[in-house]
This record gives structure tokens, C-alpha cells and sequence, in this order.
């Protein structure tokens, strides 16, 4: 099953994808007479999304089609998956290939971890802007697949990391490179990834979330860094150097996690974006499978 946060009536609401486009939550519940959360988080953070999923494989995928109240593919207007999540945990430098790009070696005991604030966080079709600061002169993006927390939980197995989780989604995750790289002491500094990952609208995530029963294999994906249209990058979940298996369970021992929480699991390659550029985060699959694609257009406020 799919599900995505869609502008309606003036708020945003959470619906399942069909054929035909999206249908509300909201409207399904009128007409069953259920009683699912009408909004991402709720769902999330109430448990509901496996039953929906359950119902979904057991029958309703074909109902939701006779269910008034679709809004059609082309009046959908996506928001934000959900906003506001207790925590954004990125993974630095997962791919060798990235962790070139800024002149360090990928980390191999413990990965390269950040936090990112939720006042960061934009959705499909929202603006990527580059920060005023006269010290901000490179930002760059990064296609990664996320993973979401489907549950309050601490000391998760490596062997049972999936039952932590409720979904996936594709994520463009930003980074001022030119703080990172530029100061004192060592290329990459990560004393300065807090400054060069928390500007405004340096975390676009969604627009859809993929159940996980619809990825049989996570580390059959790809996925792609695209740049105005062109693959820039590309590689498979199982070239990470930390796997999510690994990630979920690891961070649970440290941190914790909340149901909510999104772990942005690293990118194949960085792309410099500037004024007028779209960045576009894809994640395709054996047999066809593809998630819908991360698109964010690019707006420089020097230049604005």
C-alpha cells in the first residue's frame, strides 16, 4: 500500500494511492464507518497503517476503487509526508562513492550520524533554498531513501529491525558544502554538520510512503541523485557501508527511536544545485517497481 499527506479543503490530509488518484482517509471513513486516523502522524503514531495495509491486501485495494471522493492524479496536490517528526537522524557518507566527494574516507566501525531539525523540512514541489549567508556558496543534494519509524522502541535485533518500521519514502536531503569544506582543521569537518544541514528547507521528504510489504528486497533498490532531469548518480541498497538492518537496530541501542522518526540512510552522490535547478530524488526496483519521484525546484534568496 501507498499513502501520502495531500493538500484538501485548506489542510493537509493523509489518503491511501489508488488507480484513480488519492483517496482521503477521511473519506473512507465516511463510507465504512471506520474510525483510521485522517492524518500521517496519527496514523503512524496510532498503529493504524499495518491494519490499513492488512485490510488493503485483503480486498479493499479493489474497494477503494467504487469509494467516492478520490481527488484524481491530476488535481493531487502533495504536502509534506507529515511534519513535525520528534526526530530527523541522517547517515553521512554510507556510499564510498560520496564520501570521496568531500575528501574523506566512508566510516566503518560506527556510521557518520547528524540530526536534523524538523523546521527543516519541505515536501514535493516546495522550494530548495539557498541560504542569504555570504558564507553559503555551495549547497548541494542528496537522493537517499528514508525509512520510517513505525513504533516507540529501544534494543531492536538486526534480525527483526523491519518490525520497527512502517514504511519507506524518497528523501533530498541538503548540505552547504562550502562551510563544511571551508574552515579549519580536516575536509568535512563534522564539528560544522549542524551548521551546513538545519537551513530552512534542507529536508524534502515523501511525497509517498511505501508500505513495506511492497519491497520485498530493500537491498535490491536504487537509488538515484538526478539533476535537471539527468541521472547524476546512481547505486543499490546493498553498496551501503552500514545496511538499515544495521542502522535501525544500532541507533536504538543509543538513541531510541519514536514512532515517527526518519532515518535518511545516505546518498549514492552529492549534485551542486543552484537558482532555477530541479533536484529529484528516484528509487526504482526489480520487476518494474518504482516509488513516485522527489522533485524540489531550486531558488537562490541572493538572487531573490
Amino acid at each position: 500500500m501507498r499513502l501520502a499527506t495531500i493538500k484538501l479543503h485548506g489542510a493537509e490530509a493523509a489518503g491511501i494511492v489508488t488507480g484513480n488518484g488519492i483517496l482521503p482517509v477521511a473519506a473512507l471513513n465516511a463510507y465504512k464507518g471506520t474510525g483510521w486516523k485522517e492524518d500521517m502522524m496519527s496514523l503512524i503514531q496510532a498503529n493504524h497503517i499495518p491494519g490499513l495495509t492488512k485490510w488493503y491486501n485483503e480486498g479493499g485495494k479493489e474497494e477503494l476503487e467504487t469509494i467516492p471522493g478520490v481527488v484524481p492524479t491530476e488535481e493531487v496536490v502533495y504536502a509534506p509526508l507529515y511534519r513535525n517528526p520528534k526526530r530527523i537522524f541522517g547517515i553521512g557518507l554510507n556510499y564510498v562513492d560520496h564520501a570521496g566527494d568531500i575528501g574523506s574516507a566512508a566510516p566503518t566501525g560506527f556510521p557518520g550520524s547528524f540530526f536534523k531539525m524538523a523546521d527543516t523540512l519541505v515536501g514535493y514541489g516546495d522550494d530548495i533554498q539557498l541560504p542569504k549567508l555570504k558564507e553559503a556558496q555551495k549547497t548541494t543534494a542528496e537522493a537517499e531513501l528514508g525509512i520510517i519509524m513505525g513504533r516507540d522502541c529501544r534494543d531492536v535485533s538486526e534480525e527483526d529491525w523491519e518490525s520497527a518500521i512502517v514504511g519507506y519514502t524518497t528523501i533530498l536531503d541538503m548540505t552547504e558544502e562550502s562551510i563544511l569544506k571551508g574552515n579549519d582543521f580536516v575536509p568535512g569537518n563534522p564539528r560544522y554538520l549542524t551548521i551546513v544541514k538545519n537551513f530552512p528547507t534542507f529536508f524534502s521528504f515523501g511525497p509517498q510512503l511505501v508500505t513495506p510489504d511492497e519491497v520485498p528486497d530493500v537491498l535490491k533498490l536504487e537509488v538515484q541523485s538526478v539533476h535537471n532531469g539527468e541521472v547524476y548518480a546512481k547505486n543499490t541498497v546493498d553498496h551501503m557501508t552500514h545496511l538499515p538492518a544495521r542502522l535501525v537496530s544500532l541507533h536504538s541501542s543509543i538513541q531510541g527511536w519514536y514512532a515517527g522518526d526518519v532515518l535518511s540512510t545516505g546518498t549514492p552522490r552529492a549534485f551542486h544545485i543552484q537558482d532555477g535547478d530541479i533536484a529529484e530524488c528516484r528509487i526504482v526496483g526489480p520487476d518494474g517497481f518504482e516509488m513516485e519521484p522527489l522533485k524540489n525546484p531550486v531558488v537562490d534568496l541572493k538572487l531573490h
